[in-house]
């Protein structure tokens, strides 16, 4: 075992930028063998499907299609804080453009970017503190999810600030910043070396001329769309978050497909699609289907099964027990609702309950499976084992 270690930001940095440029090498060279053309520069809506580039060099093109796909994306969300823009406050992509170890860093936001760069940044070595408007870190999730998540935190010395609003921000992040707050109505001051914002998502629908195309918004201010992802306007079509989609890439691909399918003339919707979560903490969070929340709130009974990780085998061998499993199986069937994974891996032992869940299998095909041993999905037997059967029951 090692004595002391250091980390070298520096190098953090550069290996995540050869990650970037070499998949974004990659995706261009699959993109060349399409065939199709590939322009770079700023593109806008000036009609009905006719978009005007401005390209690298100040000229124009004009471009009309018969469809056109908006795929914008989103960018972190900005709350009108006083204070916050002279800060100079971080972003996730500021984030990890960093060379240094922020000597403390305040995080404004405890969802899913705020909570991995959190753990992150306190593994590397910085003092972290997280402020979060809600009374629980993701605070939507059920309650043993977040009263993991507050013990793993606790535990590895992330300070958490709950219900607390910002009120104001002074000084410059990367420097000294401190951040006044109200937590239940009482003042309270944090002095920081570095602040991220992480509060959040707003959809890139300005300045692109949606209205001259005949494209409208939600209440939410992301692009209208149907099933199909067909937008208000004819021919046109929108995918990825700024559709709406949940905020992951992998929904975003299968929104690619969904298109890809819709102008081969096939009828392809995005309705009841078994999204899969995953919080890349450490243990991860990985979850779908319904949840205990989901499953009460909409009055759906079922019986729960759900067992510690101290119970896998596996988890035993990586030093790394913390968390949990739990299943949620229809009350007259056998069918799973839905799934929970706390714990090491938790999205790989998800998959394998995804795929039951997409063939329609009950929940006792992997109960009564034949895993390998010692691997993580070996603690589906158990798991599914915790609670009686139908059969039993009755």
């Amino acid at each position: 075992m090692a004595d002391s270690f250091h980390i070298d930001m520096s190098a953090v940095r550069e290996r995540k930028r050869a990650m970037v440029s070499g998949l974004n090498r990659m995706y261009f060279e699959n993109f060349k063998q399409t065939g199709a053309e590939f322009i770079l520069g700023s593109g806008r809506f000036v009609g009905p499907k006719l978009l005007e580039v401005t390209l690298g060099d100040g000229t124009t093109r004009h471009l009309r299609g018969a469809n056109v796909i908006v795929s914008t994306g989103t960018r972190a969300a900005s709350e009108p804080i006083p204070g916050l823009s002279e800060a100079q406050v971080l972003t996730h992509i500021e984030a990890l453009e960093l060379d240094e170890i922020p000597g403390h860093l305040i995080v404004i936001g405890g969802g899913y970017v705020g909570l991995e760069l959190s753990q992150a940044m306190s593994r590397f070595g910085s003092k972290v503190t997280v402020i979060d408007r809600n009374d629980r870190l993701l605070h939507l999730e059920d309650d043993d999810v977040t009263s993991g998540l507050a013990n793993l935190f606790t535990n590895e010395g992330i300070h958490t600030v709950l219900s607390a609003r910002v009120k104001q921000i002074s000084g410059r992040s990367g420097t000294a910043v401190t951040v006044v707050l109200d937590q239940n109505g009482r003042e309270r001051t944090l002095v920081g070396t570095h602040l991220l914002v992480a509060a959040g998502r707003r959809p890139n629908t300005e300045n692109i001329g949606l209205e001259l195309a005949g494209v409208e918004l939600n209440d939410r201010g992301y692009i209208k769309v149907n099933g199909r992802l067909e937008t208000t306007a004819p021919g046109v079509w929108a995918i990825g978050e700024v559709a709406g989609t949940p905020q992951f890439t992998h929904v975003s691909v299968d929104d690619f497909r969904v298109v890809r399918d819709n102008l081969a003339g096939g009828n392809h919707v995005t309705t009841w699609r078994l999204i899969p979560y995953t919080l890349f903490t450490d243990p991860e969070l990985a979850r779908i289907g319904l949840t205990e929340k989901g499953a009460n709130g909409q009055n759906i009974a079922y019986r729960l099964f759900k067992i510690p990780m101290e119970r896998v085998l596996r988890a035993h061998t990586l030093s790394e027990t913390r968390g949990f499993l739990k299943a949620l199986v229809g009350l007259d069937n056998d069918l799973i609702l839905g799934f929970t994974a706390f714990a090491v891996d938790a999205g790989e032992i998800m998959a394998s309950v995804q795929t039951a869940m997409i063939a329609g299998l009950p929940y006792t095909a992997l109960r009564d499976a034949i895993w390998a041993h010692p691997t993580l999905v070996e603690g589906l037997t158990p798991l599914f084992s915790s609670a009686p059967s139908l059969s039993t029951a009755s």
